[in-house]
């Protein structure tokens, strides 16, 4: 009945974006992350092929979750000199899936890395012991809770998912957090990390400010774009443009109030909602696999320790 009365113009339809060639980006990207490894570490040819395999088996682990819940879009890109990662979207999340998706890159790594590790240690493989020592350091790292690594999602989804401030300061925090272990350990690349983490850390706060006008006018930006009513829409954008001075100039002088452009920027600032279907007892399931797969690697290097004593020699 509502839309019957709603005199308010018609909201643009953005355009669904398919992924139909996302191999031949991932391919394309992996060729420039080869390359940039090469540029600057060219002696090194066994580590860039350990560490493509450990990379490619985490993110298929995502990438295989995201297909089993209906993603959409789904792709895995290499980032040069940083890593890679997979992304898709869905109309609405569910808390227990996103566990899976989260879990679902770091948890076979690990193990594959103790498993590789006993076969190593007890038929004295130098090779196997080294892939196995990067599938266990590379994945407990990505668990730590740090954003956006896999265990600064899991924290987020764990305590407050859906709160701007938490999630801006643990942004910030993240990032001087990733500056300071590069400087200390002397690895730019690290740095470069936590700098260009602030970057995002500045969206977030934009975008927390926005949407505290939101609140404060009692709108509703917990919903998809499509269903967004188009009074909804006209008054997210307004505040939009209040807040984007350049795409307020941009939008007068296009002289449409329906352009694509302002209609990428509202969808931007909405929150895709999250049904909270985790039980109590499935949370402490996710603590203690998050704990363990932390506790394994240093654990293994404890009772085994002394059968390391050939590869060290």
């Amino acid at each position: 009945m509502e839309e019957q009365f709603d005199f308010y113009p018609k909201k643009p339809t953005l355009p669904k974006k398919e992924n139909k060639s996302g191999w031949s980006m991932t391919l394309l990207s992996l060729v420039l992350f080869v390359a940039s490894f090469m540029i600057l570490f060219s002696d090194r040819i066994q580590f860039l092929v350990f560490l493509i395999v450990v990379l490619f088996i985490h993110e298929m682990g995502h990438f295989l979750f995201m297909k089993l819940f209906n993603y959409r879009n789904v792709k895995m890109m290499f980032v040069p000199l940083m890593g890679a990662f997979v992304q898709g979207v869905k109309k609405i999340y569910s808390q227990k899936e996103s566990f899976f998706v989260i879990l679902g890159g770091p948890v076979p790594g690990i193990l594959l890395g103790i498993i590789g590790s006993i076969f190593a240690i007890h038929y004295e493989m130098e090779w196997l012991l080294e892939l196995s020592g990067i599938f266990m350091i590379l994945n407990m790292i990505n668990l730590l809770p740090l954003d956006p690594l896999d265990g600064g999602q899991l924290f987020r989804l764990l305590v407050k998912y859906d709160h701007d401030l938490f999630l801006m300061i643990f942004s910030l925090v993240s990032s001087l957090v990733l500056i300071s272990a590069g400087f200390f350990a002397d690895s730019w690349p690290l740095m470069l990390f936590g700098f260009l983490m602030s970057f995002r850390v500045r969206s977030i706060q934009k975008k927390y400010i926005i949407r505290k006008e939101f609140t404060r006018g009692n709108i509703n930006y917990r919903v998809p774009y499509e269903d967004l009513s188009n009074k909804e829409y006209s008054m997210i954008r307004n505040i939009v443009l209040d807040y984007n001075p350049a795409l307020k100039k941009y939008n007068e002088l296009s002289g449409s109030s329906n352009d694509l452009l302002v209609a990428e920027n509202v969808n931007s600032v909405l929150e895709t909602p999250l049904i909270m279907d985790s039980s109590i007892l499935f949370k402490i399931g996710v603590v203690l696999t998050w704990i363990v797969c932390l506790c394994s690697p240093v654990l293994l290097f404890v009772f085994f320790g002394e059968s390391l004593k050939w590869y060290f020699n």
